[in-house]
């Protein structure tokens, strides 16, 4: 089947050859763009919406896409499409060497095929462990696991900087890794065991980081098959913030949003100035991730201390609501002095920087999932002023309360999570 063409204000009408619908953007046809995207996965769809978006605000191209999988092998009619741009998930060589036969700018955003000649925007895998990695941390875990595919380049980044993070914390890391595809039925059976035992012998309470949503489903339910509780035990993000996929699993998925519709728009923006005949960057294009959903998977405190458990939880439950230290250590039955000894010892940070962090994860949330104005997000989120916000994620995120909300995009589809009322203490 030929794939099918888009652009910006839509007019249908059938295609005498195959049938298939076609639908032109903008006033007048403009670049012939091939989008060898797969649609079967969240963040292939993501990418999708990503580019349209850039269509809709910059471009008159006409776009040419056929559903497909990841896995799929290159269209036949591939060789014979004329056009001017490519955008493709690149997954094996084979793919790789028939776009470069068109002969035509391209891009790949995937980056699964090393020296695959074409440059490349993807998510910053690096950025994407250290979010997950911090995520855990703040929830005073000092045990952790990664649980990965030894065949995929990108879950390897992931488990690098996710081990390196941990352990420069102070924290100990396990790791667990399969190949993505066993053909062996026995040779399977034998890695589901080797997982549970795995799990079992995991230093508890820990924290794990899933390499992506996809085996996080099965990840949950091994720890069920394991008789290890998620997550008093064992705390489980995974990636990509795949809606439908988090939210069937049981618990529901915690997950860190990579923000693939950004990295479908910046391949876009590429592949334009490629067209227009700019040479190709020399590096890759790394898109960094927006934030943690949290979800019931990671809806705990790990600390042994039950003062200091208990100081967390009030921390998480009001420090939008002008919480202060002296609170705080009052909530817990300890002195002020005590309280922020033991902080430092156990968390490696001061009460006060405990309550602020709570505060601007809030803000960055409301500012990406809500059309709030800014000054009311800063109120909601406990700062005093809309100035005050300001200083303060310039000074931890580089970037102003405008720009994280620009980032964001496209609001996502699950609504804000629960009150911190219903966090669970793990000791």
């Amino acid at each position: 089947m030929k794939p099918r063409t888009s652009s910006a204000k839509p007019e249908r009408r059938p295609s005498k050859q195959d049938g298939t619908a076609t639908v032109t953007l903008g006033p007048s046809p403009g670049r012939r763009v091939l989008l060898l995207v797969e649609t079967s996965l969240a963040s292939g769809r993501d990418i999708l919406r990503g580019i349209a978006r850039y269509v809709r605000e910059r471009g008159q191209w006409v776009l040419f896409h056929e559903p497909r999988g990841l896995d799929t092998r290159p269209p036949r009619w591939l060789a014979e499409w004329r056009g001017d741009g490519i955008i493709a998930r690149i997954q094996s060589a084979a793919l790789a060497e028939a776009v470069r036969a068109i002969g035509v700018p391209a891009v790949d955003v995937l980056g699964l095929v090393p020296g695959a000649g074409l440059p490349l925007v993807h998510v910053d895998d690096r950025a994407i462990a250290r979010l997950a990695a911090e995520h855990l941390l703040e929830r005073g875990f000092r045990h952790f696991g990664f649980y990965g595919l030894s065949s995929e380049n990108w879950s390897l980044r992931r488990r690098d900087a996710f081990c390196q993070y941990v352990t420069g914390r102070g924290g100990t890391v396990s790791v667990y890794e399969r190949p993505r595809l066993e053909g062996d039925g026995a040779r399977w059976a034998e890695r589901e065991q080797e997982l549970l035992r795995w799990l079992r012998a995991l230093p508890k309470p820990a924290g794990v980081m899933v390499c992506s949503d996809q085996l996080g489903l099965g990840f949950l339910e091994a720890c069920r098959q394991a008789g290890v509780a998620v997550p008093e035990e064992i705390a489980v993000v995974g990636v990509d913030n795949d809606d439908a996929l988090c939210e069937i699993a049981y618990p529901p998925l915690s997950s860190v949003w990579p923000a693939h519709q950004r990295v479908g728009y910046e391949a876009a923006a590429l592949l334009d100035r490629l067209m227009a005949g700019e040479p190709p960057p020399p590096q890759p294009v790394l898109v960094p991730p927006l934030a943690v959903v949290t979800r019931r998977s990671t809806d705990v405190l790990a600390v042994s201390d039950p003062r200091l458990a208990r100081a967390l939880q009030i921390i998480r439950e009001r420090a939008c609501q002008g919480l202060g230290v002296d609170e705080v250590a009052r909530a817990a039955g300890l002195s002020r002095s005590v309280l922020q000894r033991r902080f430092r010892a156990v968390l490696g940070r001061t009460v006060h920087q405990a309550i602020l962090e709570v505060r601007i994860q809030r803000a960055c949330q409301l500012l990406r999932e809500t059309d709030l104005p800014i000054a009311q997000v800063a109120e909601e989120a406990g700062f005093h002023h809309q100035e005050y916000l300001g200083a303060v994620l310039k000074k931890r995120t580089g970037k102003t309360p405008a720009q994280i909300r620009r980032e964001a995009e496209n609001r996502p589809l699950h609504p804000l999570p629960a009150t911190s009322a219903q966090t669970t203490v793990a000791t």
